[in-house]
């Protein structure tokens, strides 16, 4: 490919608009990282084309193959072309069409042996494309099994997130248009506990250092199956948000700034629960967070009770919240 004003070129640079992903059921993943990735990753993930520059090939020998093994067709294509195709100043020489992945939260819920994922993450109205891709990332880093998006969210194809998950949207669920209340009744019915982090002091929110206490002797909701609930990058939640949740949850700042970003507070959070899950671990089993086929928590970690966040108990009143709003 050597023209880049030809129909197919302008075909494929049209992916990067939600109009021209829509029409096709496909989107770019860009860079040999992601590349990579796609044409490694299971079913129902497909890569259906891969375009390089021979730099690019010479530079990443294990493409050509993997794109042959992946079934997927391979285009050599001109730096000018590449250019067009690529959503950075500097390309990165390598681009693949892959198929829009619909997730669905049914198919969440049910899980590897019908249990639902230990660790989710629930992203409320967020529109960032690098935060929402960078939380899917760090979400895949922690472990989590899934990333749900509400609608008014960011459409994760994007390319500006695909390129934030770094590959990671190709290791998870990613669910898009949830109802946010829909989705925590069934999570909260499934056995996972829903957690709002929440950055306004002295409204009845827990301490996230206080909660990692808890879970050192096995107790409380961070040893058990949960999901952060993270708000808007400007407003956060709303009350009606907090609300549905079963507790809202402070990140505790020991300095003196004012917030943490929403990328930031999602690596706190979500390594807050892997770290108390993995320390929940039985010799030779499952983490004791599981959730087993019944829906029951497999341990006394998980909230028994659904303390609305207004209600909920109070860490140090002095302790400021890092919440994401920006």
């Amino acid at each position: 490919m050597s023209n880049p004003r030809a129909d197919r070129v302008r075909a494929l640079a049209h992916l990067a608009t939600a109009s021209g992903r829509a029409r096709a059921g496909a989107f770019l993943a860009e860079g040999p990282q992601a590349v990579r990735e796609a044409l490694a990753a299971p079913a129902p993930h497909r890569v259906r084309t891969v375009v390089a520059t021979a730099a690019a090939l010479q530079r990443h020998p294990e493409l050509g193959p993997g794109a042959h093994r992946a079934g997927a067709e391979l285009l050599q294509c001109t730096d000018e072309v590449l250019a067009v195709l690529s959503g950075t100043r500097t390309p990165q020489g390598v681009v693949a069409v892959c198929d829009a992945v619909r997730t669905g939260l049914d198919e969440v819920l049910a899980g590897p042996g019908g249990r639902p994922p230990a660790l989710v993450a629930l992203l409320a109205r967020v529109q960032d494309p690098g935060n929402a891709g960078t939380v899917v990332r760090v979400a895949d880093a922690a472990g989590a099994g899934a990333v749900l998006l509400t609608g008014g969210s960011v459409d994760v194809h994007n390319p500006k997130v695909v390129r934030s998950t770094a590959g990671s949207l190709f290791h998870l669920d990613v669910v898009q248009g949830v109802e946010l209340a829909d989705a925590v009744e069934r999570l909260r019915a499934a056995g996972v506990a829903v957690l709002a982090t929440d950055g306004v002091p002295g409204r009845g929110s827990a301490d996230l250092d206080d909660l990692l206490d808890e879970a050192e002797g096995g107790a409380g909701p961070l040893a058990g199956p949960t999901a952060w609930l993270f708000g808007n990058e400007a407003s956060g939640l709303d009350p009606a948000e907090r609300e549905l949740a079963d507790l809202a949850v402070r990140v505790p700042l020991h300095g003196r700034a004012e917030s943490l970003n929403l990328a930031t507070a999602a690596a706190v959070c979500l390594y807050a629960s892997a770290r108390a899950h993995r320390r929940g671990r039985r010799p030779g089993g499952a983490p004791r967070g599981v959730v087993d086929p019944a829906g029951a928590v497999s341990h006394t970690g998980a909230v028994e009770h659904r303390t609305s966040p207004s209600r909920a108990s109070t860490g140090s009143p002095s302790s400021a919240a890092a919440v994401a709003h920006d």
